[in-house]
């Protein structure tokens, strides 16, 4: 466990750690392909009315994560200790790739980071 992870108090803190945890675009474009998947196949179960293959969404989806974190990122997804924020937060940084916010967001994060701390 990081430092980071045992300040975390809110939902803002959070996503400032879990977009750090996400600062090699391979990464991200994986948690993309996987989250994508995943909803194309919720929607495809749904319609096909093989409804109780529901689980291997979420399968498909953490699949492609939890290997970048592993292998690309070298660190361990934040869904372990926080899954709801997690969830969330992988839709949300979904959408900021698609309106080309992702690696502004990086950059603020990352430049916040290096500030020097006020006493």
């Amino acid at each position: 466990m990081t430092s980071d992870e045992t300040r975390i108090k809110n939902y803002t803190e959070f996503w400032d750690f879990y977009v750090r945890e996400h600062s090699e675009p391979l990464t991200r474009y994986l948690h993309f392909i996987g989250t994508t998947l995943g909803v194309v196949l919720l929607v495809w179960f749904i319609r096909g009315g093989v409804w109780y293959y529901f689980p291997l969404c979420f399968a498909v989806g953490y699949a492609f994560a939890w290997f970048a974190h592993f292998f690309v990122e070298h660190n361990k997804p934040a869904t372990f200790k926080y899954p709801l924020w997690s969830f969330i937060s992988d839709y949300k940084m979904l959408w900021f790739m698609l309106t080309g916010k992702m690696n502004r967001e990086v950059e603020r994060v990352s430049a916040k980071e290096n500030q020097p701390e006020k006493y």
